[in-house]
């Protein structure tokens, strides 16, 4: 399917943020068009070649960090499923339905590789299907394909296998072999516990202990604090956010694995050799792979052309009028963000957290377009 030669908006990433952006595009579309105004031309390009957005590409024992009823996005609740964390499977499968059911026109598999400014006034994407011009452009693409590698003493000499979080498949891949997981977050823990009884040693390393959080502390806690903290923050006070509660969430295979004290933290190698590391105190240790989940960063090398203030690793960008959050970028009104992290709403990375953000700038930015038109 060819590319439209211009659209109104063009959405770039295909997941669950541009599936909460133009599930509220539509609801206003439907108020404009009762109105007699003309249908805006949005298109949604994705690089994956099915739906389901980076959920589809996640070790299939990942699960969210809470209950179904509480990781939905607008417009429909996520179905339950007998576990009580749904896994990466399910999440494919409700994303795919939320897609079919809005009738997004999404462009798959679209791989955008720059923008630049077009000589009308709007944005010119080019991509791997053509060229394509938007008077707005919003990205929504992500942290996936941006994976975070940490400086680690002597890892380009180590000879073993090593795997990043985006890497990692199963336990069975690495059956019997010796394997230190490094990272101090819930993937790190997931993965670890993952392989433990299948790999033949498992050791978790990180940077400091890891704080477990109690038993009965989920997603849905981690939601409303993060939302506080935005909050309290905004009104000039103080508030430790999430970080106060601990570091990972005792999802079953965690807090299973915890239990049984094959899931203990230790500190970082002094340094990785050809055959393992060196641990602090000079003892060596062979190992024969080793999974960095050591995070990731935006996926935002396509705006590098542009010229954009970056701060702390991401754009600039500022909150449109009547919104708290920081949706548009500081430096080009036709460039908006959605879905990375709390630097543009609080924690709008998640399925629960996204569609308040999602809800404030498809407004937004409907409100631009018809102010320019």
């Amino acid at each position: 399917m060819d590319l439209p030669a211009s659209v109104d908006v063009a959405v770039i990433g295909g997941g669950q943020s541009a599936l909460a952006f133009g599930y509220h595009l539509r609801r206003i579309e439907r108020g404009r068009t009762a109105r007699g105004l003309p249908p805006l031309r949005v298109v949604v390009l994705d690089a994956h070649p099915a739906p389901g957005g980076a959920w589809q590409d996640m070790w299939p024992t990942l699960h969210l960090f809470s209950p179904a009823e509480h990781s939905s996005l607008p417009g429909r609740l996520m179905p339950g499923t007998s576990e009580e964390y749904p896994d990466a499977a399910h999440v494919v499968e409700y994303l795919t339905d939320h897609e079919r059911r809005f009738g997004l026109d999404v462009r798959r598999p679209v791989r955008v590789f720059s923008l630049t400014a077009g000589r009308a006034g709007g944005l010119v994407l080019r991509t791997d299907d053509g060229v394509l011009d938007a008077r707005h452009v919003v990205n929504a693409t992500g942290t996936w394909d941006r994976r975070f590698i940490a400086s680690l003493p002597g890892l380009g000499t180590f000879r073993g296998q090593v795997l990043h979080t985006r890497d990692y498949r199963d336990a069975e891949s690495l059956e019997d072999a010796r394997v230190l997981v490094v990272g101090g977050g819930n993937s790190a823990a997931q993965i670890a516990a993952d392989l433990l009884g299948t790999a033949a040693v498992v050791r978790w390393a990180a940077r400091r202990p890891p704080q477990f959080l109690p038993d009965d502390v989920d997603g849905r806690t981690l939601f409303e604090v993060a939302s506080q903290a935005v909050a309290a923050r905004a009104a000039g006070e103080e508030h430790a956010g999430v970080g106060s509660l601990g570091d990972v969430v005792a999802v079953a295979s965690v807090r299973r694995a915890r239990d049984e004290g094959g899931l203990v933290a230790r500190a970082m190698p002094a340094r990785f050799t050809p055959d393992g590391v060196q641990w602090p105190d000079g003892s060596t240790e062979r190992f024969d792979a080793v999974v960095l989940a050591t995070g990731f960063r935006p996926a935002l090398d396509h705006l590098r052309g542009l010229g954009l203030t970056w701060r702390g690793g991401h754009p600039a960008a500022s909150a449109p009028p009547g919104s708290p959050f920081p949706v548009r970028s500081a430096d080009d009104p036709r460039l908006w963000f959605l879905g990375y992290g709390d630097w543009c709403g609080a924690a709008s990375a998640t399925l629960v957290g996204v569609g308040r953000p999602a809800r404030d700038l498809a407004t937004a930015l409907v409100t631009a377009l018809d102010e320019e038109a």
